[in-house]
């Protein structure tokens, strides 16, 4: 287990005003301390529209606007090939303009995307956070916490605020049915959804080893909604990253009192306390994190790991197998659990679990390599 770990939301229409920021968080902002941005941090360009996405409004699907509506125009178009439909990437969260330029994006792109026209042309919105399992993943060794949002449209003139439904609202949704089975969603704000995109900033930047604009994003989007604890979260440690301890331990333990179950600020702040070198705190943390989460994610993956490291496949391959059983559709689970059937001689399962691998690779370079590993074996090769 790393010395840290970041849990973020890698997500993901009530126009609330922010709220003015407490003086408390005001003071657990550190500008000083770091060096200015390599690249613009703005809120306002988060659902901008600019000229291209304006043409595409008015050229691309103006004759459809006119015969079909805007609200089904505007679907039509996010479910067409080579019009908004975007190919899905977990490691990049582009705002709106940006995912239009590179059709690329995860969920929340395609979210602040089709918010992004739906505002132009009049359409109501309302932001949903949708929930079931907990589902985790790993970037450049950074382990995640992975929420899921979507939208839903309403038609022009019609009201859709929190806590209404009715038949002329349409839900815009990444997830195929199956994977939305089961899924739970409430209402979430706007200033939520942006505060959403700038920690996503942040995390992003942190697996690129960009401190300094980590710092920007996580700072933005507590500025911007002062009550998103996962925000406060990603600030502390990028001060612990950045050899901070003091405000490390400030900024998540704020973030801990006000969410006091909140597994990943706990462990993130015993990290933080150990470094201080207050073991007896540290330990003492670490035991209530234990009792509220006794198994914790990637706890059969770190086990799985040092099994292959020992050459017991057959350990790993349980221990993985107990991965994707709770976690079905983590691609990483899947190539692991492969290796380990590739261990053991086993090289039809293997080939089924890099398959699913595959099927649920959520970024450009993974699948690229699923898919040779994949070929490798159906050759004879080893993988």
């Amino acid at each position: 287990m790393k010395p840290w770990s970041v849990s973020l939301l890698a997500l993901l229409l009530a126009a609330c005003a922010t709220a003015p920021v407490p003086s408390r968080t005001e003071a657990l902002l550190h500008d000083g301390m770091f060096r200015a941005p390599s690249e613009r941090v703005n809120v306002a360009d988060v659902f901008a529209i600019n000229d291209d996405m304006l043409r595409f409004v008015k050229v691309d699907i103006g004759a459809d606007i006119s015969s079909k509506g805007s609200r089904q125009a505007l679907i039509d178009a996010l479910y067409t090939e080579g019009q908004l439909k975007l190919e899905y990437d977990s490691v990049v969260t582009r705002n709106a303009a940006q995912a239009f330029a590179a059709r690329s994006g995860n969920c929340l792109s395609l979210v602040i995307m089709t918010a992004a026209f739906a505002k132009e042309l009049g359409l109501p919105v309302r932001f949903q956070s949708a929930t079931a399992s907990e589902s985790w993943s790993r970037i450049g060794g950074v382990e995640f916490f992975i929420g899921h949002v979507n939208l839903t449209l309403g038609s022009k003139g019609v009201d859709i605020g929190f806590g209404r439904t009715g038949p002329n609202q349409m839900t815009i949704d990444f997830l195929s049915p199956q994977e939305m089975r089961g899924l739970a969603t409430h209402p979430i704000s706007e200033a939520t959804v942006v505060a959403m995109y700038m920690n996503n900033r942040a995390a992003e930047a942190l697996t690129r080893g960009s401190v300094d604009d980590a710092y920007w994003w996580a700072r933005g989007a507590i500025l911007h909604n002062p009550h998103f604890v996962s925000a406060y979260n990603t600030l502390g440690i990028v001060y612990q990253r950045h050899g901070n301890l003091p405000e490390a331990e400030a900024t998540l333990a704020h973030a801990l009192e006000q969410d006091p179950a909140n597994t990943r600020v706990m462990s993130n702040l015993a990290s933080v306390l150990g470094a201080e070198g207050r073991v007896a705190e540290a330990q003492a943390l670490t035991r209530k994190l234990e009792a509220l989460e006794p198994n914790p994610p990637f706890r059969y993956m770190h086990e799985g790991m040092a099994a292959l490291r020992r050459g017991d496949y057959r350990a790993a391959r349980e221990l993985f197998a107990r991965e994707v059983e709770r976690a079905p559709y983590n691609d990483e689970f899947h190539y692991w659990l492969a290796v380990a059937d590739v261990g053991l001689g086993n090289t039809e399962s293997a080939r089924r679990e890099l398959a699913k691998a595959l099927e649920y690779s959520t970024s450009r370079q993974d699948h690229d390599l699923y898919a040779s590993k994949l070929a490798r074996i159906r050759h004879g090769s080893s993988p």
